[in-house]
């Protein structure tokens, strides 16, 4: 048994006893909960006892995280607060690693404060702090998703979402309960937030959402914005600020509003529909605006008011966010999206030629490229090709049946199974006696069910005998053969 330095020191203070007599080896082991012989063994020697000594394994085998260090280095001076699970997720799945969670996480103790020193960065400040900044009335809000999980699975849906806008002068809320999180009902969101408050802050702040930011670019690099964004901001003229990545308290006041109306609104309650729960933050709201914000020490609803005041006015004309994709006609002239199919005018397109699809909530509509239309000789019509219904259930065909005009859609096509010869001077034969003229055979389908024609055919009838003699079967094989009698 090896002794740390606490149990040694203990021990010691028995020496004296134990060599005056006044204590033995056993008293000693009952005092100390150690066994005699460690007491016998320990009184005996006058080493320090110490970890045991093994044969050293340093520098035998070169670690697994040690061919990952330059990478992982480069990743955090791009960004220094990278988090490890990040980190680990990304060698797993770009390089191949095979080491676990916990190599990277005491390598990362040792590699952030040496980037940090190169960089000039402290990197606990920095993890720890921020910059707190207040805004003038109108100037800012912050939008953030909320994910409520299950709370409508008892109905059918499973999924639910909340959108949350949060006017950053005030703290005044909102919120919406949506099932999906893209690019439409993000936006339509937006415009549901803007009548609530009467009017369009000068910037929002988001997070880097694929619904706001294109791709991601390393730090200190300009992001890159999704056009259908570009052009939603700039029609309710509003600038697009967009946080840098990992940066959650850059958006605090929306952050804390999504637990907000989780506690305030949602908890301990069941709803049957999305409008149900819409409704309940609708009826917290003036609850809400009532209280004293902590923060800036004012009742929320006499700020908001000001807030409300300096919002831009709602444009006349909401911007319709479309989804837009390229895809093929069909031989058929119909363009698959979203695995349902939708038609497009047959003298308009040809087969594979490119159109563009601008979907939105309710519509999916159809428009030439300019080389195509170009082609076409289409540029005077504009580019427009045709407008549907967007399908409501996958595998839905949408068609326009004026967009197969043109098409050959066999009226012209005829098959017949009559029999005409000189007897009936090319007539055609009738089903039955005193079968009207407009269902003589074959027009009728019945011709096709019934075997009437074949009645009409002429056929020689013999008797037996004639076959007996040509055989060499019969009586005699000089009987003339009987004159045949055509029976019709």
């Amino acid at each position: 048994m090896i002794l740390d330095e606490e149990r040694w020191a203990e021990l010691r203070r028995f020496r004296g006893l134990y060599e005056s007599g006044a204590m033995s080896i056993s008293a000693i082991a009952r005092e100390t909960g150690l066994h005699r012989q460690t007491v016998r063994k320990y009184l005996a020697s006058d080493a320090r006892p110490g970890p045991p000594r093994g044969s050293s394994r340093k520098g035998t085998r070169t670690p697994v995280i040690a061919a990952m260090a330059p990478v992982i280095d480069a990743w955090l001076r791009s960004e220094l607060l990278l988090k490890g699970t990040v980190i680990h997720e990304r060698l797993v799945e770009q390089y191949g690693f095979t080491g676990n969670y916990q190599r990277v996480k005491l390598y990362l103790q040792e590699a952030r404060p040496r980037i940090a020193a190169e960089l000039g960065i402290a990197p606990d400040e920095l993890g720890l702090l921020h910059r707190r900044f207040e805004v003038i009335p109108g100037a800012q809000a912050q939008v953030d998703w909320g994910d409520e999980g299950q709370i409508l699975a008892h109905v059918g849906i499973p999924k639910v979402y909340s959108f949350h806008m949060t006017l950053s002068y005030s703290r005044d809320p909102f919120c919406c309960f949506t099932t999906s999180q893209d690019l439409e009902t993000f936006f339509a969101c937006h415009r549901r937030a803007f009548e609530h408050f009467g009017g369009v802050p000068r910037a929002i702040v988001y997070d880097r959402t694929k619904t706001v930011v294109r791709r991601h670019v390393a730090p200190g690099k300009a992001v890159p914005l999704h056009p259908e964004a570009v052009a939603f901001a700039g029609h309710y003229d509003f600038d697009i600020d967009v946080l840098a990545a990992y940066r959650p308290t850059g958006k605090g006041r929306v952050e804390r509003q999504v637990a907000i109306v989780r506690d305030h609104v949602l908890a301990g309650r069941g709803f049957a529909s999305l409008e149900e729960m819409d409704s309940a933050f609708t009826a917290w709201v003036p609850l809400r605006r009532k209280r004293v914000h902590s923060t800036h020490g004012e009742v929320i609803g006499h700020r908001a008011a000001r807030d409300h005041s300096a919002l831009h006015p709602i444009p006349v004309s909401p911007y319709l966010v479309t989804q837009r994709h390229l895809r093929h006609v069909g031989k058929d002239c119909l363009v698959a999206f979203d695995a349902s199919l939708y038609s497009v005018p047959a003298r308009k397109v040809r087969h594979r030629q490119l159109v563009e699809i601008r979907a939105t909530a309710d519509t999916i509509s159809l428009h030439a490229t300019s080389i195509d239309a170009a082609t076409t000789g289409n540029l005077a019509d504009g580019t427009l090709l045709a407008v549907h219904p967007r399908a409501t259930t996958r595998g839905q065909r949408v068609v326009d049946e004026t967009h197969w005009d043109g098409l050959p859609d066999g009226h012209t096509r005829a098959v017949t199974t009559s029999i005409e010869d000189d007897d009936h001077d090319g007539k055609v034969i009738p089903l039955r006696p005193n079968t009207a003229p407009e269902q003589s055979w074959p027009r009728s389908l019945e011709a096709l069910l019934t075997r009437t024609a074949a009645a009409q055919i002429k056929v020689e009838h013999r008797p037996l005998s004639v076959y007996e003699q040509l055989t060499g079967t019969g009586p005699s094989r000089t009987t003339a053969l009987p004159q045949t009698k055509d029976h019709r």
